[in-house]
């Protein structure tokens, strides 16, 4: 996996484009389907996304069961230095493309299947919450998405997941999980996230079939990789798209780990739609929501070294302005006592400014 990620990420892009001010740059080709038509330029919007993921989607209460997170990502080229120096201090950041920043805050929960227990439950996953804040730059060139991003938080007590799950669970009058005095001890965690995506690899245009008027299909491949106390892996997958404007963005975003999407999207058209559909596998070094604390004895599982991720959903883009999408997903046993697959759903809202 590594090697594969390395050959991969290193790879030159297919062509270089000299560094501009945005205030400065003239049309360039665009090479999101029809090269005759000039590239729009640097995006002036700021794009803010909400996403809610929970397993109610799925029917269930268990292992992931809840994830919130907040971004706003940047226009092009509305970049601070110190940012843009430290992504293009890595050799694998691409030195081409337009620059966004983008700022995100975010909570996920994590319990065992039978939340109606007090006492410890050996041979299920561990109680456990993760609030974080996070700071990502990201390039686009029209063919290629690189996002670079980390996350700085706390794990245990001190991410309020307990408080979360407990008063939203009274909320709605469901079952109020009794275990959360056995949850992961307080932790300081760092994850630096590196993901890239192809667009285009393969594409067909359907409008030359009259009932398939305006309709296309893409596919685009991604490889990735995490490194640090919370999550370290690496990562490859593929997507698939049909529907009309499949050039607007890279697919939803998603709340890591699984398959990336992104926040970042650009509508050509007043209203556009696709389905899509996709799958990554994951080969998994450390998972400290099963793997337990990293510097305190704590509750733990054996974890299945590769997790494979099966997604599905549907985005709509309106007005040039608002994405709604929903994703499922299906992931495969992540431990070794597990019995059974995991389901959530997750709702994104992106609206350009």
């Amino acid at each position: 996996m590594a090697l594969l990620l390395a050959t991969f990420l290193l790879a030159p892009p297919a062509a270089a484009q000299d560094e501009a001010d945005p205030a400065d740059s003239g049309p360039r080709t665009d090479t999101r389907g029809d090269n005759t038509n000039p590239d729009p330029g640097p995006d002036p919007a700021w794009i803010i996304t909400g996403q809610f993921s929970n397993d109610i989607f799925g029917g269930s209460d268990s292992h992931f069961t809840h994830g919130t997170r907040l971004s706003a990502l940047s226009p092009d080229n509305y970049v601070p230095d110190v940012i843009e120096r430290a992504g293009k201090a890595l050799p694998i950041f691409p030195q081409d493309g337009n620059l966004r920043v983008t700022y995100s805050l975010g909570q996920e929960i994590y319990t065992p299947e039978r939340i109606e227990e007090r006492e410890l439950i050996e041979d299920d996953r561990p109680y456990a919450g993760w609030t974080y804040g996070g700071v990502g730059l990201v390039s686009e060139n029209g063919d290629r998405l690189d996002m670079l991003e980390l996350n700085v938080g706390i794990v245990g007590p001190a991410s309020l997941a307990d408080k979360t799950q407990i008063e939203y669970h009274k909320l709605i009058n469901v079952q109020v999980p009794e275990g959360w005095d056995n949850q992961l001890h307080n932790e300081p965690g760092i994850v630096l996230y590196y993901e890239r995506k192809w667009r285009n690899v393969w594409d067909v245009e359907l409008g030359d079939f009259a009932m398939f008027n305006n309709l296309g299909v893409d596919l685009t491949p991604h490889l990735g990789a995490a490194l640090g106390n919370v999550h370290t892996f690496g990562a490859g997958g593929v997507t698939l798209r049909l529907g009309e404007d499949l050039p607007a963005d890279y697919g939803p975003p998603r709340i890591r780990p699984a398959l990336p999407g992104s926040d970042y999207f650009r509508p050509e058209d007043s209203f556009g739609w696709y389905l899509f559909g996709g799958a990554e596998v994951r080969a998994v070094a450390r998972n400290i929501f099963l793997d337990g604390n990293t510097f305190r004895d704590s509750h733990s599982v054996d974890k299945r070294p590769l997790v494979v991720d099966f997604q599905a959903g549907i985005a709509i883009m309106l007005a040039e302005r608002v994405r709604l999408a929903y994703t499922h997903l299906l992931r495969s046993e992540e431990f070794e006592e597990q019995d059974g697959a995991t389901q959530f759903g997750t709702l994104s809202v992106s609206v350009r400014f």
